[in-house]
This record gives C-alpha cells, sequence and structure tokens, in this order.
C-alpha cells in the first residue's frame, strides 16, 4: 500500500508542475492582452470577460470552481513585469 502512495504522491507533484506551468503561461499571456488593451487605451481588466471566466470554472468545478478562478484571476490580473519574469519557466 505504502508503494501505491508514494506512487500517487509523485503524479500529484508532477500534476502540481504542470499546473504551475500553466497558470505561469497563463499569465503572460494575460500580460499581454491588459498591455494591448491598455495601450489601446482601453481598461487593464474587462469585467464581462472575468464573468465569462468564473462562469467556466463553476460549470467545470462546481462551488469550489469560484474562489479558483478569483485566484486565477487575482494572480493574472497583478501580472508586472517583475512578475512576469518570476513566472518564466
Amino acid at each position: 500500500m505504502h508503494h501505491a502512495i508514494e506512487g500517487d504522491r509523485r503524479e500529484i507533484d508532477g500534476l502540481d508542475a504542470r499546473i504551475i506551468e500553466l497558470l505561469g503561461q497563463r499569465a503572460r499571456v494575460s500580460a499581454r492582452i491588459q498591455r494591448t488593451r491598455v495601450s489601446a487605451g482601453g481598461p487593464r481588466t474587462v469585467l464581462a470577460r472575468e464573468a465569462e471566466v468564473l462562469g467556466r470554472y463553476q460549470d467545470g468545478l462546481g462551488a469550489t470552481g469560484t474562489p479558483i478562478a478569483m485566484n486565477v484571476l487575482k494572480l493574472c490580473r497583478g501580472v508586472s513585469p517583475a512578475t512576469d519574469q518570476a513566472l518564466t519557466p
């Protein structure tokens, strides 16, 4: 049983690494969108778009999807050049 747990833990560690990598990628893409929008005179964030993202997470994960989406949006909303570099793999 112990070996099965260790194997599952290694699998979780690999999944966590992939999630972290994907979050960094998402933050970088979000930063590009924000820069483009702001340079065109628009707002840094679009609340209607964020509502779509919240809905997608809630649809996929149920009630726990909303706080997860809020944290993802918070991470990506706060991207600055320093953060962008920190998220580069």
